[in-house]
């Protein structure tokens, strides 16, 4: 059985959109795209190439799926995460898509956590890279083994966040974490059960 990883880059107060450009994702009015960029350095873009090429297959929602599907075929820089992501399987969850453009891409069909366990069946790595919307609906289900987080120093304020309602209460296990020159830090978490709680108040 494989795992289910959501690599995300997210803010200080959790917000995931547009990471990559101002005009990645303007739902809602959002007026900080391409937030990453200032804060990326040789040394985690290092990392998050590793990571990427470590990955067996992508699962996508529909809006991350155009983006990638716009960009990567006809990328000319970053060339080694380009022919990962273009010759990976990756499987995209849609109500909307018909049709799949991108080399190995195949539209979910039926319940979302069957379908995940299918996917698992099948490949080690399933890595889900931005994807809001769906990553909501992957922590509803308790589906997310690990978490990636590239976690950079910015406040937004407004925007999706990674951690919405309905996220199920979970431990984590911290595997590993990284600083970099420009202040962003990588953590890597592992589920580990259902939280534990304790009392820290005063007895009288």
């Amino acid at each position: 059985m494989g795992q289910l990883i959501v690599s995300e880059f997210v803010t200080l107060d959790g917000v995931m959109q547009g990471p990559g450009g101002p005009e990645e994702d303007l739902e809602g009015g959002f007026k900080h795209g391409g937030w990453q960029a200032p804060l990326l350095d040789e040394e985690s873009l290092s990392l998050i190439t590793r990571d990427i090429g470590l990955m067996d297959a992508l699962l996508l929602g529909r809006k991350t799926y155009d983006i990638f599907a716009a960009y990567w075929p006809r990328a000319t820089t970053d060339k080694e995460i380009a022919e990962k992501l273009n010759n990976a399987p990756k499987f995209v969850a849609s109500r909307s898509r018909r049709r799949l453009e991108w080399n190995n891409s195949t539209l979910i069909q039926g319940e979302l956590s069957k379908e995940v366990a299918r996917i698992k069946q099948e490949h080690g790595e399933v890595h889900v890279i931005g994807s809001g919307n769906l990553v909501q609906t992957l922590l509803r289900h308790d589906l997310v083994d690990r978490f990636n987080l590239w976690v950079y120093p910015l406040l937004l304020g407004t925007g999706k966040r990674l951690f919405g309602e309905g996220t199920l209460p979970a431990g984590l296990h911290l595997t590993s974490s990284q600083a970099f020159p420009r202040g962003a830090i990588h953590l890597a978490y592992e589920r580990a059960g259902k939280p534990q709680h304790g009392d820290l108040s005063v007895k009288g």
